[in-house]
């Protein structure tokens, strides 16, 4: 499976572009292991190079995540349409209904 993550989306998403604190062991291995990767000139370790190299290296976990993503936003989206027909059709019968009377 090989999955290439392209940054130059277009979409501006700030949070790629922060510096990674080393809080908890799991991101100070994770932030340890992507410098070593990337070798930043500056020694910080970005949102945007972890995403690169977790898709570089354990790409099933990047595409569980993106299907994930997808599908639930896929889901909000019908949820979304369905309720604003509703109201459309709310709104319509209530001013079908203001006609009538008057």
């Amino acid at each position: 499976m090989d999955i290439k993550y392209d940054d130059n989306t277009g979409v501006d998403n700030p949070v790629l572009g922060q510096e990674v604190d080393s809080d908890t062991e799991l991101k100070k291995w994770l932030v340890d292991y992507v410098g070593k990767d990337h070798s930043p000139g500056d020694n910080n370790v970005t949102v945007s190079m972890i995403v690169e190299t977790v898709a570089k290296e354990f790409p099933e976990f990047v595409l569980v995540l993106a299907e994930e993503n997808f599908i639930r936003g896929y889901e909000q989206a019908l949820d979304d349409v369905d309720a604003g027909r509703k109201e459309y059709e709310l709104q319509l019968e209530s001013s079908l209904k203001n006609e009538e009377e008057s």
